[in-house]
């Protein structure tokens, strides 16, 4: 594991978490998790249990419409970071 994997990962221990619940994605959970990464730079996503087989789309989706970079998945968590302007 890179060095600055390895900062990213220790950073997200504390870092905001979403929940990405049965209604999977929508314009509300993407402008929160764009507020998010503007505000904290990092955010983990959870993804609920029943949409878990869904969470590699999600994720392609998120980080597509956010801009942001995919650090590392673990079982049904996201690492994603996004550098402040």
């Amino acid at each position: 594991m890179s060095q600055l994997k390895k900062e990213m990962m220790n950073r997200a221990l504390s870092a905001m978490t979403i929940n990405i619940g049965k209604n999977g994605l929508n314009d509300n959970v993407i402008e929160e998790i764009k507020r998010q990464l503007k505000a904290n730079e990092i955010v983990k996503l959870k993804f609920a249990k029943n949409i878990a087989r869904d969470k590699d789309t999600y994720i392609a989706e998120i980080v597509e419409k956010t801009r942001c970079k995919l650090i590392d998945v673990r079982g049904h968590v996201a690492v994603i970071y996004k550098k402040k302007p």
